[in-house]
């Protein structure tokens, strides 16, 4: 790689042209000095580099008038995408821009690449990533750029890094919120809910301001720099159907439809310990359900779900494991052995869940997702964000699902699990508009292996 400093006049040509608030230059700036103290040879306003990796020689700067000027990008993904529109029109769909936050974090280093790949979009589709990071992760955030840049994706055609959402989030198509604060020792639930509330808030907002108005919002809010070799490990799955209520509430100019809550890692656990009992591969269980929280109030549906076609009760007897073992939190188990809370699996999900909306949905099959209640044909609250069963034309939208049947032993704990979110709403009325919070959190949601 070869080094070259950063020339006072291009510093302050580039900076001049993105100092529009006091983060925003703070972002510019972290990035063009960190990156160019990395990246061959300073580029002038019409100069073009080949490769922002060198062999022995500085790579050679190229005049391109018509070269556009993509001072946020980094390194090669600058200089790729720069076709013609009439070239662009006739050999690619147009780009999807994928901002995503928490970028530097284990489940962003999975995600990434398998959307890079073309897992969601698929093998004609060019993408960008926009990724959200913090000062304190901005040089972290830079070497996952780098990573993207020698794992040479042909569908990944630029990527830009910054701190500041109301840049990254600039004509977001989708907007997958990962970061959020883990809960430190002696933290109150409602203080993790206030301190991420607000990060959600923020980011709510910015999308308001400057995302594409049908940009889609995936809020999966898990901790991002949880540490696996720490001897004090504080990890919870922060509450975030909560937090995806908190961000569509700052954001009243993108509809409510388009935003959701990742409740589909818990469906695919849920189908994992189906097919297991019952001794078929996964592939064979359907129509799983996932009602309501993320949370210890969950609750697995083993009435609707099928299996080779058929009821669960048809096929699995044991009633006391569906009704006890079966609804047990997977996710508390696999920290204690792990020592940390998934990563991969949650990235798996995160494009489980993308695909979901964006291919049509099996017919008589359905998944689940955190999204608004206002209209849901089950009688569950109005007005939170609760984990339902959905089916989509492959469009971006979804319905709900109306042909579910329930039970006593179904409707009591979905009344619980809608207790939780009630409360947890009142906690955070403050971050939504509707008036001073009001805490009454009926219990803790912090899993076993998080204690």
């Amino acid at each position: 790689m070869a080094l070259a400093d950063l020339s006072p006049s291009y510093a302050n040509t580039q900076l001049h042209l993105h100092s529009s608030s006091q983060l925003s230059f703070l972002s510019t700036h972290l990035s063009f000095h960190r990156r160019h103290s990395l990246r061959p040879l300073p580029r002038t306003r019409n100069a073009r580099i080949s490769c922002s990796v060198a062999s022995n020689e500085a790579p050679v700067a190229v005049q391109a008038q018509d070269q556009k000027i993509k001072p946020e990008c980094f390194g090669v993904f600058c200089t790729t995408y720069d076709l013609k529109a009439e070239e662009e029109t006739k050999s690619w769909k147009k780009l999807i821009n994928i901002a995503v936050s928490g970028a530097a974090g284990m489940i962003s280093n999975h995600l990434l690449f398998k959307l890079a790949a073309g897992e969601v979009f698929g093998p004609d589709q060019p993408i960008a990533f926009k990724l959200l990071g913090s000062e304190r992760s901005f040089q972290a955030l830079e070497g996952v750029a780098m990573e993207l840049e020698d794992s040479l994706f042909p569908l990944l055609r630029e990527v830009s890094i910054g701190i500041d959402p109301y840049d990254v989030f600039q004509d977001v198509e989708w907007a997958l919120l990962i970061g959020a604060k883990p809960r430190g020792p002696g933290m109150e639930r409602a203080d993790l809910l206030d301190i991420n509330g607000q990060i959600f808030a923020e980011q709510g907002k910015a999308l308001n301001a400057v995302a594409s108005r049908n940009v889609k919002v995936m809020v999966v809010g898990n901790p991002c720099n949880t540490n696996p070799l720490s001897s004090l490990s504080f990890m919870i799955v922060f509450p975030f159907l909560c937090s995806a209520l908190i961000c569509m509430k700052n954001a009243p100019n993108i509809p409510a439809k388009n935003f959701h809550a990742l409740t589909r890692l818990d469906e695919n656990r849920a189908k994992c310990q189906l097919a297991l009992k019952a001794g078929v591969f996964y592939d064979k269980v359907s129509n799983v359900t996932i009602w309501g929280n993320h949370s210890t109030t969950q609750v697995p549906d083993f009435l609707n779900a099928r299996i080779n076609g058929l009821p669960v009760k048809e096929v699995i007897k044991d009633i006391k494991w569906l009704e006890e073992e079966f609804t047990e939190k997977r996710g508390g188990v696999l920290i204690q052995k792990w020592g940390r809370s998934s990563a991969a699996s949650t990235a798996v999900s995160i494009v489980d869940a993308m695909k979901s909306l964006v291919t049509p949905t099996p017919e008589g099959d359905w998944f689940s997702s955190g999204v608004y209640t206002t209209g849901n044909p089950y009688g569950i609250a109005e007005g939170i964000v609760f984990s339902m069963p959905c089916r989509s034309k492959g469009d971006g939208d979804y319905e709900l699902v109306k042909d579910v049947i329930f039970d006593e032993y179904l409707l009591k704990r979905i009344t619980k699990t809608e207790a939780e979110l009630l409360a947890e709403k009142r906690c955070v009325a403050h971050l939504t508009g509707e008036g001073i919070a009001f805490c009454d959190l009926p219990e803790d949601t912090m899993l076993p292996g998080e204690m």
